[in-house]
């Protein structure tokens, strides 16, 4: 779900001075006074950004806001959340509305340099798709020719999905859409004959058909997606925050650190050097953050590791069913990587 900077730039750039000044006067500070962190996410989208039964807030873009809040007050709870759709999400970050955006966003150029935001390191790596029902008998993207296309308006989706049948010399008729769950509503009426997105929000907008398996998501993959929270520019310690939780969650997975025995392994005296310092036990590492030296083992005590919250809200054995490809460890035949705390 990418919204491109052309629609919303003029908006984003119109707050840009407010939101400097917001950075200025210290993100984490604003944050500690106000007694939680306020995180845009998602509208609704299986697996990433979703109400639980208790109508409690579930899924993998909500732990990152979770574990960033445990980091910080020691409860993860302390987190308000407030649901934004793909044309919304950057004025409400640069509007001060929210203090981080944790809502399956592509990294790119434009948004970083242009729109003035800074991402965290990408934890999720992705790409765009296609679905479509399994009766009209399409295996593959290149026999779309002349098909109608659900699509989200104003969104780097439109610029790719154009790139691509330009690319191959067809046609398509676009159906505007503006959300993931009018989007299911207009799929589903076979008001389009396909529907295009993030692979892995194919995959989460397919497991909550009532019949999931009369739809296929298509084989071709058209884009880099690269997926990261992000925050204002102007702020290094906030953005530095961020990102840091986000790479503590991939390095406690790494070495083996889980939500089940980092308290414990935190109180350890013989610990792998990496470790050590990772939970706190050997350096001021904390402190350069602008936070106690218990920071990461708060968050990861919250949340688990990067493998366990994968595993618990995408993974296998969940409905979404994604496995990790590019999203394992570098080690493990993925790309995903942390630099050393030292």
């Amino acid at each position: 779900m990418k919204v491109s900077h052309l629609v919303t730039a003029a908006a984003v750039t119109s707050l840009a001075l407010s939101g400097q000044a917001l950075a200025q006067s210290s993100t984490l500070q604003q944050v500690m006074d106000r007694g939680t962190l306020n995180c845009g996410t998602n509208t609704g989208l299986a697996g990433f950004s979703f109400t639980d039964a208790q109508g409690q807030y579930q899924g993998f873009d909500i732990a990152i806001c979770r574990a960033i809040a445990a980091a910080i007050f020691d409860d993860p709870s302390k987190v308000e959340f407030t649901p934004l759709t793909g044309k919304t999400r950057f004025t409400a970050l640069a509007s001060g509305e929210v203090d981080v955006l944790a809502r399956n966003t592509t990294w790119t150029l434009s948004r970083d340099a242009d729109l003035k935001f800074t991402f965290a390191p990408v934890n999720y790596y992705d790409g765009q798709g296609f679905m479509v029902p399994k009766d009209i008998g399409v295996s593959s993207a290149l026999d779309l020719d002349g098909a109608t296309i659900c699509i989200q308006t104003g969104t780097t989706t439109e610029l790719n999905l154009a790139d691509y049948f330009r690319a191959n010399d067809m046609d398509y008729e676009p159906v505007p859409i503006e959300t993931d769950n009018e989007a299911q509503q207009k799929y589903l009426a076979d008001a389009c004959d396909a529907y295009t997105t993030d692979a892995s929000g194919l995959a989460s907008v397919r497991a909550s058909f009532e019949n999931p398996d009369e739809h296929v998501i298509l084989p071709e993959i058209i884009s880099k997606e690269p997926l990261a929270p992000l925050v204002r520019h102007g702020d290094d310690e906030w953005s530095d925050i961020v990102s840091w939780v986000v790479r503590a969650l991939i390095l406690a997975e790494e070495k083996d650190v889980t939500q089940a025995n980092v308290e414990e392994m935190a109180q350890q005296t013989d610990l792998n050097p990496d470790v050590a310092r990772l939970l706190g036990v050997e350096g001021e590492y904390g402190a350069m953050l602008g936070l106690d030296n218990d920071w990461a083992v708060r968050a990861i005590a919250a949340v688990g590791n990067y493998g366990e919250i994968f595993d618990r809200y995408l993974g296998p054995d969940t409905q979404i069913g994604l496995e990790r490809g590019l999203n394992a460890l570098y080690t493990e035949g993925g790309i995903l990587y942390a630099p050393p705390i030292r």
